[in-house]
């Protein structure tokens, strides 16, 4: 199946998330026990293992991972065409809005009769990790925010082989599930340029919460797609994209 990809009709896409409040104790009580639920699961054991002092207060950072507690502040999409990496982001504070505007592109790329204006239908959606975190938080994000699904997320009932979407880690992994690679890993393994030359995505929570720095942060998600696509790239054996043919907007 993927000699037979078109990457001009995919669109590589990659989340940041953060927890929904700066802090817990914004919350309302109700969602406080919830998290105090959530924080006492499985998830957060490891953590607590090498800091057994860490409270749901301390680990509520990290709630950024699940979407019933945390929220979408950007997404970076890029379109291989014509040659050009083309890079959009969508970054608010309101994330309906960002939502909803990320569901009309998206609507709009995979509704348009193929070739016009030189530009491909998109038909399918990849990012790293994507089929176990950014879709289904996306996903997710829409229903609580009551955006409509675009075509690409509605998987529910589908055949394995009729989802559209592409995953790299799980491509590298070939049927081996025992361990979880990073795209900063692989994309090290190809020779292709770490996106993590500023911050991480641990760091996305102060730069958000503390340094109020948005525009840091879609800095750092538009370096990830770009690597993004660049692994696909050496993993269907083509030459990596170069800076030169990148055009971020």
């Amino acid at each position: 199946m993927l000699d037979q990809l078109d990457l001009e009709q995919v669109l590589f896409l990659d989340i940041e998330t953060v927890p929904e409040q700066a802090r817990l104790e914004a919350l309302d009580p109700e969602w406080q026990a919830l998290w105090a639920d959530k924080a006492a699961g499985r998830w957060a054991a490891d953590r607590r293992a090498s800091d057994p002092a860490l409270t749901a207060a301390d680990l509520y950072r990290s709630a950024g991972l699940f979407a019933e507690f945390g929220r979408v502040v950007c997404i970076s999409t890029a379109v291989l065409q014509r040659g050009q990496l083309q890079v959009f982001s969508f970054a608010q504070a309101d994330e309906r809005e960002l939502l909803a505007a990320f569901k009309q592109a998206l609507d709009t790329a995979t509704t348009r009769p193929d070739g016009q204006d030189g530009k491909r239908r998109i038909e399918k959606l990849c990012a790293h990790n994507g089929k176990e975190f950014d879709f289904p938080f996306l996903a997710r994000r829409m229903i609580v925010q009551q955006v409509q699904l675009p075509q690409l997320l509605r998987i529910q009932g589908r055949r394995p082989w009729e989802v559209p979407h592409l995953d790299t880690l799980e491509l590298w992994k070939f049927g081996d599930y025992k361990a979880f690679t990073s795209l900063r890993l692989l994309a090290h393994r190809f020779g292709i340029p770490s996106p993590k030359d500023d911050i991480s995505g641990a760091d996305v929570y102060r730069v958000y919460y503390e340094e109020h720095d948005l525009a840091r942060i879609v800095a750092y998600c538009q370096k990830d797609v770009i690597t993004l696509v660049r692994v696909l790239q050496r993993m269907l054996y083509h030459e990596p994209i170069a800076d030169a043919q990148v055009v971020q907007r």
